[in-house]
């Protein structure tokens, strides 16, 4: 089962649900998930059938999922995987966000990231740009805003984050995404007295033999000279 669009759906979109069987069915039912009702049926579907919510409201943001009656073995009842239809509603406002320490941080540290609204008791969610889905999640029974913290940053922490917010209720309804905050993991600075360690021990090494070279000439003219004067 897939949704189309599957991201970005606000109040009044039209979504088609697909469900896909693997061979021809007598029927296809859309059912609102845990829910003995089924919506809308399809009969005598070959591979797809497809079902369309047309001018969404808040109630349509639940969880679906489809249920097939094969041919082949007539009777045969199967179900697929359900399926959330994720709303936004755009009458409630952004969350704010914050970044502790600011952008460009050394790999190692612990990051703070704050979200916050002027609605109480919601559940907070962290997005990260790249991510289909949000990458932490942070209820509160009270107060108005969350902190989410990344231990440890590395690279791979490095991106643009945003923050949103689940409507208490019914149903898969969310706030649009805030502003965003972009966070830059760089390396650590090398330690006092290490800078460019391995080049120059080899530049000690190199000087360090043509100073012997030299002496050593140095001595063998002194000593010809000597010979000489003799």
């Amino acid at each position: 089962m897939s949704l189309h669009p599957s991201q970005g759906v606000s109040l009044g979109d039209t979504v088609t649900l697909r469900c896909h069987v693997p061979y021809p069915a007598a029927w296809v039912r859309l059912y609102r998930y845990q829910n003995a009702t089924y919506i809308e049926q399809k009969d005598n579907v070959q591979d797809m059938a497809e079902f369309s919510l047309t001018s969404i409201k808040q109630e349509a943001a639940v969880i679906y999922q489809c249920q097939y009656q094969g041919l082949e073995p007539a009777g045969t009842l199967q179900k697929s995987d359900p399926v959330k239809l994720v709303v936004t509603d755009h009458r409630y406002p952004p969350p704010g966000i914050s970044l502790s320490p600011e952008e460009h941080v050394e790999i190692g540290t612990n990051v703070t990231i704050r979200c916050w609204n002027n609605i109480s008791g919601v559940a907070f969610f962290l997005h990260k740009d790249g991510h289909s889905a949000p990458i932490q999640r942070q209820k509160l029974s009270a107060g108005s805003t969350a902190t989410f913290t990344l231990f440890g940053v590395t690279p791979a922490d490095s991106g643009t984050y945003r923050c949103s917010y689940r409507i208490r209720g019914c149903c898969l309804l969310f706030s649009p995404l805030g502003d965003n905050v972009t966070l830059e993991v760089i390396p650590r600075p090398a330690p006092p007295g290490d800078n460019g360690g391995a080049s120059r021990d080899l530049v000690a090494v190199v000087v360090g033999r043509w100073v012997a070279v030299i002496v050593f000439i140095i001595i063998l003219t002194v000593s010809v000279l000597l010979v000489a004067q003799r």
